[in-house]
């Protein structure tokens, strides 16, 4: 069994809360779920505009509501300027010595 030794320069202090970054996996769940809620508000708007009752066209436009806020607020969390975000991350110093060899080059 092998054991990985730290230094002190691999360690970092916790983060206190989690950056407001959004990786590519989180891009591409964030992008499918989109288009989930979009397609359910579509359907369920053009399934209460074909309704004859009265109650059913009423739940039918409100879960096509409800569809619509998570949609926008899915939306809301694409509002982020991510390279501001990635860099307000601590780094380590390995990390940062790649970082200024890359813009050197």
């Amino acid at each position: 069994m092998s054991t990985t030794m730290f230094t002190p320069q691999q360690t970092q202090a916790p983060m206190p809360q989690p950056p407001r970054v959004i990786s590519t996996k989180d891009a591409s769940y964030l992008k499918d779920a989109l288009s989930w809620e979009l397609l359910a508000f579509k359907k369920l708007h053009f399934f209460a505009q074909q309704a004859t009752d009265p109650q059913v066209k009423q739940a039918l436009e409100k879960a096509g509501q409800m569809h619509q806020r998570h949609y926008q607020k899915l939306l809301s969390h694409l509002q982020v300027n991510n390279a501001q975000a990635m860099a307000a991350i601590p780094q380590t110093q390995a990390q940062q010595q790649q970082q200024q060899q890359q813009q050197m080059q």
